[in-house]
Order: structure tokens, then sequence, then C-alpha cells
């Protein structure tokens, strides 16, 4: 297991499903952790209440300037400093899925808005901590969408495809300061959005998720603490600007 004691993370979209369970691993590994969030569970509740002060919930819309850099300076004030961020926040569960033809411009744009122009936001925001650090890490919570290419899902998809671009491009941005940055690419993954999502269009992308996988069983948050908290740790210092695809073997490149 990945040591991160005395290190300080913010993770987005922390408040339930895969962004907890991240919280929650850098915990155990030995991080203090701030977990932004536009509304934070009871789950995430309980897990603050039993973290003798090493977490901190901090309300944080990654559309928002001033949330963000509330969230941020958090990190300062609690914490002093910032050495790993997790861009984990997105939009899945609530976008339309269909002919991308049908897609509103409204609906493209507030997708963007969240998945990348937020995860820019909060990177600029954490940077004057992450190159003060001097071991600072950037881990971007992209999707294997990119590279399996699913219909109907073009806005997401292509959301996630600038994710992974801008892992690239911020990696040889960053070097020189010493952070890295990376990412790791989920499967279809049954967080506690996807579990509240019901229809027979939901239980046969679960079971056509399961299907395809070299490991034939349904991939949940816990799978991508290990990749994350790895990417976070010294025995990934030499490695940047790579993507990780946790799935299970669905997508193997």
């Amino acid at each position: 297991m990945a040591d991160l004691s005395e290190r300080v993370a913010l993770v987005t979209g922390a408040g339930s499903g895969i962004g907890l369970e991240l919280a929650r691993g850098l915990l155990t590994r030995g991080c203090r952790v701030v977990a932004g969030d536009i509304r934070l569970s009871d789950e995430f509740a309980a897990l603050c209440k039993s973290s003798d002060g090493r977490l901190f919930g901090a309300v944080m819309d990654v559309t928002n300037d001033q949330q963000v850099d509330a969230a941020v300076a958090a990190a300062k004030v609690r914490f002093g400093g910032l050495d790993i961020l997790v861009n984990n926040a997105g939009l899945f569960t609530t976008v339309t899925r269909g002919p991308f033809e049908d897609l509103s411009v409204e609906e493209w744009e507030k997708v963007f808005a969240v998945n990348v122009t937020g995860v820019f936001r909060t990177v600029t925001a954490c940077l004057p901590m992450l190159k003060g650090s001097g071991r600072g890490r950037i881990i971007n919570i992209t999707s294997a969408t990119v590279f399996s290419a699913p219909p109907n899902m073009l806005h997401y998809v292509a959301t996630k495809g600038a994710l992974t671009a801008m892992t690239r491009s911020m990696a040889r941005e960053l070097g020189p300061n010493g952070i890295t940055v990376n990412a790791v690419a989920p499967g279809f993954t049954l967080s506690s959005g996807v579990i509240r999502m019901e229809g027979d269009a939901t239980a046969g992308q679960i079971e056509r998720a399961r299907s395809v996988r070299a490991i034939q069983r349904d991939q949940v948050p816990e799978d991508l603490v290990g990749a994350t908290c790895f990417l976070a740790s010294e025995d990934a210092s030499f490695m940047t600007g790579q993507t990780l695809v946790v799935d299970g073997g669905s997508v193997m490149h």
C-alpha cells in the first residue's frame, strides 16, 4: 500500500460515489484530505466524523470561481498546503443519451463547463501550492469511453477525450516544476449515482459492461483507489502524462 503520510490532497466531487471512495483511500494511506462537492452525503459525514480531523468537507461547484478558491484556501488554512489534486468532479449520470444531432448547444456547453473547464479552473487555482510542494501530483479521472467510443454519448466522451489530452499537455508544462500529471480511466462503475438510475437501459448497460470484461464482475468505486493512490505516491514519481485504464480488461491498449 502506498504511503502518503503527511501529504495533503484535494478531491473534487468527493461527497459521494467514486470521489468519496478515493478520499477514503487517501485517508487510509495517511493523507489529510479536503473533499469538495456541491453536496455532501450522510456517508461522507460519517467518514468525516471518524477521521480525527484529517478530512474536511467544502461546498465546491467547479464552475464557480469563488467556491473553488475557497476549497483550495481551506487546504492551506487547515492543513498547511497541498500536495495532491484529484480531479474527479464530472457530469455522467445526468447527461442526455441519444444521437449527437439531437443534443442542444446548451447541454453540450454544460457538460464541458464541468468536465473540462472545471478541471482547468481547479488546477489553475491549485498550482501555486502544488508548485511549492516539491512533490505535486495531479490525477485526472477520465473515462475508458475515450478508447471504446460508445454511441449516443458524444458530449461526455468528447469531454473525457479533452481531459486525456489536457493530462498530457499539462504533464509537459508542469514537469519542470516537479509536478506529475496522470489520469485514471474507469470503466462503467456502479457508483451511488449509477445505482440510483433505474430502468431497463441501465440494467442492460451494466450487463453489457460486465460481459466484455476479462474480469467478469461489476466494477465498483473501490476498484479505482489503488491506481489513484499509486499515482499520488513516490512510487510513481517518474511517471507522468500517462492514462491508466481501470476497467477489468474491457479496453486494452
